[in-house]
């Protein structure tokens, strides 16, 4: 077992949380469990292909400390981050009898994290759950900050609550198992910390890409624990997204209106993030807030990192801007738009949907 554990704190109050990171965190799960004080019984959310690589450990590490275990599997896919599979869900937890001191596991990644988190948001009026984030976009973005959902036909996230965590457990070692496809989408999330508040952070990327995608054990600590510890920061200072948080959203607004538009078939998240950043940097750019030599080095470090930068052509402008529209951090037909001052510097500007796409149109012309 690996000596290597750190715990980090999102300082919210009583709605404070811990997150423990490290390599061989699963084999802990129950003793982490019972420092929280969880009730003995506990719903494990995952999907089939994460369950037949960790369900098994887990839910060993669970019943030496005497927890008692439901597993719910919900199929593979953003598509099944739908009120369909959380009605499948509630229907099992109602069937198990479960109580509010009863508690849901979240182990996966985003779509299963979010899913969770809604799932527990809602039942009881509110219940305990944990997140055990499986890949890399999951341990550095989605599992920590509250934010729940599921997806509607006409934007992601769209139906959702701020809902806290009891606990964080991240294990990297489960990234030796993660598609490399999966892990380099996740990069984008890490990428955007950099980008946004941390321009150490951006230059390790640089520096030590490479070593990195070799999934160098201490490096990955390193790396996840400066995303954790930027988002921790972020929430602990705006946890409903009345303000500031919305820095966290550099690169989504783009994101998600590909993701929606093209029916979250084509891009895995990361993907969309990655091509919604360089697409900011170049508005930001264009409309003089960031360097030429800051964009150069954005573009660069997503492209050596494998992972796209340009709006596919068959992209309709016009869809795009719809799809913006009913993003839910549309107020008043303007988007908050996050812009790159510089490595590790950002500002917000108010932009329409039509504003967007002309400057996307801009750049590509």
């Amino acid at each position: 077992m690996s000596d290597i554990m750190r715990t980090l704190t999102v300082n919210l109050g009583d709605r404070s949380y811990p997150i423990h990171l490290g390599e061989d965190v699963l084999t802990r799960v129950g003793e982490l469990l019972r420092q929280a004080a969880c009730g003995e019984k506990v719903g494990i959310i995952t999907n089939p292909t994460v369950a037949g690589l960790y369900m098994r450990p887990v839910e060993e590490a669970l019943s030496r400390s005497r927890f008692k275990v439901t597993p719910l599997l919900v199929p593979e896919g953003e598509e099944h981050k739908s009120l369909e599979s959380l009605s499948a869900i509630y229907d099992r937890l109602i069937s198990e009898r479960f109580e509010r001191n009863s508690s849901l596991m979240a182990l996966g990644g985003g779509v299963i994290g979010d899913l969770t988190g809604f799932a527990a948001a809602t039942f009881l009026r509110g219940i305990p759950y944990i997140q055990v984030p499986t890949t890399l976009l999951a341990q550095v973005d989605s599992s920590v900050g509250g934010k729940t959902g599921i997806n509607h036909p006409e934007g992601k996230n769209l139906i959702g609550a701020f809902y806290q965590p009891r606990l964080v457990l991240i294990d990297v070692g489960v990234l030796r198992t993660l598609p490399q496809r999966e892990f380099l989408a996740g990069l984008a999330e890490v990428i955007k910390y950099g980008i946004i508040e941390d321009p150490e952070l951006f230059g390790l990327l640089e520096e030590k890409l490479d070593r990195l995608l070799t999934l160098d054990r201490d490096l990955l600590v390193k790396v996840v624990a400066a995303s954790c510890a930027i988002k921790a920061r972020v929430v602990e200072k705006d946890e409903r997204e009345e303000d500031y948080r919305s820095v966290l959203n550099f690169g989504h607004t783009i994101g998600h209106a590909l993701e929606s538009l093209t029916g979250y078939e084509k891009f895995l998240h990361g993907e969309a993030v990655a091509t919604g950043m360089a697409q900011a940097a170049s508005i930001s750019m264009r409309r003089g807030f960031c360097d030429e030599e800051s964009h150069r080095r954005i573009h660069k470090l997503i492209m050596r990192a494998g992972l796209p930068t340009k709006i596919p052509s068959n992209i309709d402008p016009l869809e795009l801007v719809r799809r913006m529209e009913v993003d839910k951090k549309s107020t008043g037909g303007k988007v908050k738009f996050i812009c790159c001052a510089g490595i590790g510097r950002n500002r917000f500007h108010w932009l329409s949907p039509q504003e967007i796409t002309a400057e996307l149109r801009l750049i590509d012309g």
